[in-house]
């Protein structure tokens, strides 16, 4: 599998073009984050979470993103109705399981999710992936090398027993597919300082499955829009507030030769 800056370039093309509905289940904190990344890629972002209206909502969007990130009782039925409706269309649903691992209902809801259809795309940090994947994990004793590796050993667990693409973010992402692994090395520290990039990235996973049939290329490309525009924000800001907005407007103004010129992926 070859990933080239045009065949990034294609597709955010397609997405400006197309306007895909983004349906997002997604958290308080975020909202506003993730809403006008998706405007400024071009997408058409929709954040509903009532039960009443989550079935409709999603068979009518082109992706489907679940974020976990502040749960409700209310909105865990939503996720799920969501789900459903979104795997009955053939509409690809990306999850982002925020903080799992921390609490027991934040670790049941996902697993839940996971047991009752299966996603696109999981989407989360190393410490979030392997959490999700921790009973596995036990079975590998002392084999890991390091937390990283132990990253990449959980999400083909993951990869494998879900069948879907998993997600690890971090200095460097990592897309997992089984034994396929692509490595996304585009990025700025200053984008921890910065809250919910990594929920902007799952939103914008979403964004390029809807218009990318090949799920491992829609996530390899959207990790690097990400990491990418982080990259040239950060070359723009004074810090992490300028860097929000330079974010936004480097998403909305991204050319074939800004990925081009600073492209860092390999498969």
């Amino acid at each position: 599998m070859k990933i080239s800056a045009d065949d990034i370039y294609k597709s955010v093309q397609k997405i400006r073009v197309a306007n895909p509905l983004i349906h997002n289940i997604t958290n308080y904190v975020v909202m506003n984050n993730t809403a006008n990344a998706l405007l400024a890629i071009g997408a058409s972002p929709v954040m509903a979470h009532a039960q009443q209206e989550a079935e409709d909502m999603a068979a009518m969007a082109q992706a489907l993103v679940i974020n976990i990130g502040t749960l409700s009782s209310s909105w865990v039925e939503a996720m799920y109705r969501a789900f459903a409706a979104a795997s009955e269309k053939g509409i690809p649903v990306i999850i982002d399981p925020v903080g799992v691992g921390a609490t027991s209902y934040r670790t049941e809801t996902v697993r839940g999710l996971l047991d009752a259809g299966r996603p696109a795309m999981i989407r989360g940090n190393a410490s979030e992936i392997m959490a999700l994947a921790d009973d596995e994990l036990k079975t590998k004793g002392v084999d890991s090398a390091s937390a990283s590796d132990e990253a990449l050993y959980a999400a083909q667990i993951i990869s494998e027993k879900n069948q879907c693409v998993v997600v690890v973010s971090g200095a460097v992402d990592y897309v997992v597919l089984g034994a396929v692994i692509a490595k996304v090395a585009n990025g700025h520290p200053m984008m921890t300082r910065v809250t919910g990039l990594g929920c902007t990235a799952s939103a914008l996973c979403g964004a390029f499955a809807a218009v990318e049939n090949d799920i491992v290329s829609a996530a390899v490309q959207a990790m690097a829009v990400t990491g990418l525009a982080g990259e040239l924000a950060a070359a723009k800001a004074a810090g992490p507030a300028s860097l929000q907005m330079h974010f936004l407007d480097v998403l909305y103004n991204l050319t074939a030769a800004d990925i081009r010129d600073n492209l860092k992926v390999e498969v």
